[in-house]
């Protein structure tokens, strides 16, 4: 057993967060997985790295990918032989997306979720405010967008597509 003093420990924990932070997703790749809240927490136990992560819904397909891309992360950051743990429970939330996040989202052509967006699930309702114009005169086409976490909208003002990033 490798017995490191606190401070080491710390700074490697310090440098593998920033290491796996820095892991775009590879189906926002404007996004990091810090930017996203699926970095959920690295912990280094006896010297040993070990990074959790939470997907964004239960069979997002882009959760090996990221996990791989951790991994190399980690190595290139001088970490080798690091844990990465997918955590399901509790479920990931869009209240996890980071301010910066939603912003970023916003500038790419997706809109981020709405603050209080379950209210739909109640009231059938939702105003979705277009990512290229502002008008919340919006129509959904589909529950489906280019990937399973977002919905297709359309804006009645400028007529342009967009995606929005779903809430759960």
């Amino acid at each position: 057993m490798v017995t490191r003093p606190a401070a080491d420990t710390e700074a490697l924990r310090q440098r593998a967060w920033n290491a796996a932070a820095a892991v775009a997703d590879p189906e926002l790749p404007v996004l990091t997985i810090a930017d996203l809240g699926i970095l959920r927490d690295v912990t280094v136990q006896d010297g040993r790295v070990e990074v959790a992560i939470t997907p964004t819904y239960s069979g997002c397909p882009a959760m090996s990918v990221i996990a791989l891309e951790v991994g190399l992360a980690l190595e290139r950051a001088g970490i080798g032989g690091a844990h990465i743990r997918t955590v399901l429970s509790p479920a990931w939330t869009t209240a996890w997306l980071t301010p910066e996040a939603r912003r970023k989202l916003a500038i790419y052509g997706i809109a981020p979720p709405q603050d209080g967006a379950g209210r739909r699930a109640l009231f059938g309702a939702e105003a979705v405010p277009c990512p290229r114009c502002g008008s919340t005169r919006t129509e959904r086409l589909s529950e489906f967008g280019s990937t399973a976490c977002k919905a297709l909208w359309r804006c009645t003002d400028c007529r342009e597509p967009f995606d929005y990033f779903k809430c759960h």
